[in-house]
């Protein structure tokens, strides 16, 4: 059997860009699209290179238990010492905002001051702990800022809490975070492929906190980057010649939980700190920024995993 690149993910619309640049270096490659399925953990899997884009949201697109399959999936490949990219250690992060910012600590990464809560009278004795002017609420299994919103008071959050509006994570673990206020309204996410930095982009935060870069966004996503009407500002930006000393603290984060591709974001305060609030281990890329800049993200991930695969064979 020709060995061959196993893509495993839920979402095909997130896969289209992968697909079109494996399809122009011609490598062999074959569609994993895990929710329902089985896995024979008696039988042997195929010889090849395994990359996960197991996504936190899945639920949101009716697929409730494919982060649960994949990890079974993830757990026989890596039994049977098959090359997997964003494994079982990148998909433990991937689903839990608690882990990264765990792991992320370990590494020596500053990240905003958070209390994860379960109950309703929990998140609001989580808000009066922390004792900040403003903080924000999200989802601790998140992706497209799931549960995201902002209070300047712990009666805003009451009400809230008891309208119509509160959305429980779908892990039922509720993070109250500190509200990090940036001196202009952006963020800035790392890429990085095969655990190296590729590019940084500005992403414009002035209408909401929703910020996945991929172009399929637009259709659910109000503040993703493509729409009907084109914008004189670009949300989403590459920036030219960034170089920061977070960057050689990331790589050592990713190499630490054998973390492959992801997307990291971070935000600056009045100070010019930088906390760390995300690690997106299915990261998208935005074409439009892509274009302009001359730096193309899925084309880096399909050759680095077609010298993976080429490798594998000579080791056959």
């Amino acid at each position: 059997m020709t060995e061959k690149i196993y893509v495993i993910h839920e979402n095909e619309e997130w896969t289209t860009h992968l697909f079109k640049r494996l399809d122009e270096l011609q490598l062999p490659y074959e569609d994993w699209f895990i929710n329902e399925g089985l896995v024979g953990l008696n039988d042997t899997p195929p010889e090849g290179v395994f990359y996960s884009r197991m996504s936190a949201s899945s639920h949101t697109r009716g697929h409730r238990y494919a982060p649960e399959m994949a990890d079974s999936l993830l757990a026989w490949l890596e039994h049977h010492g098959r090359t997997v990219f964003n494994g079982s250690r990148a998909l433990r992060l991937e689903v839990s905002k608690v882990n990264q910012y765990m792991a992320l600590n370990a590494a020596g990464i500053r990240t905003p001051k958070t209390i994860a809560a379960n109950g309703r009278e929990q998140i609001i004795a989580a808000a009066e702990k922390l004792d900040a002017p403003s903080f924000i609420t999200k989802h601790n299994r998140a992706g497209k800022g799931l549960g995201v919103r902002l209070f300047h008071s712990i009666d805003a959050l009451k009400e809230y809490l008891d309208g119509g509006e509160f959305d429980p994570s779908i892990d039922g673990i509720t993070l109250i975070q500190e509200y990090i206020q940036a001196p202009e309204p952006f963020i800035t996410r790392c890429e990085f492929v095969g655990g190296k930095f590729v590019y940084a982009v500005q992403v414009d935060t002035s209408e909401g906190f929703e910020l996945c870069p991929a172009d399929a966004c637009s259709i659910e996503d109000l503040f993703c980057p493509v729409g009907e009407q084109p914008e004189e500002k670009p949300k989403f930006k590459v920036v030219e010649g960034f170089d920061d000393p977070i960057i050689v603290k990331y790589e050592k984060f990713l190499r630490q939980n054998d973390i492959a591709v992801a997307g990291i974001e971070f935000i600056r305060n009045a100070a010019g700190e930088i906390f760390t609030y995300d690690v997106n281990t299915n990261t998208n890329y935005n074409s439009d920024a892509e274009a302009a800049a001359g730096k193309f993200g899925m084309l880096e991930l399909a050759k680095l995993l077609g010298k993976e695969l080429a490798k594998s064979k000579v080791t056959l």
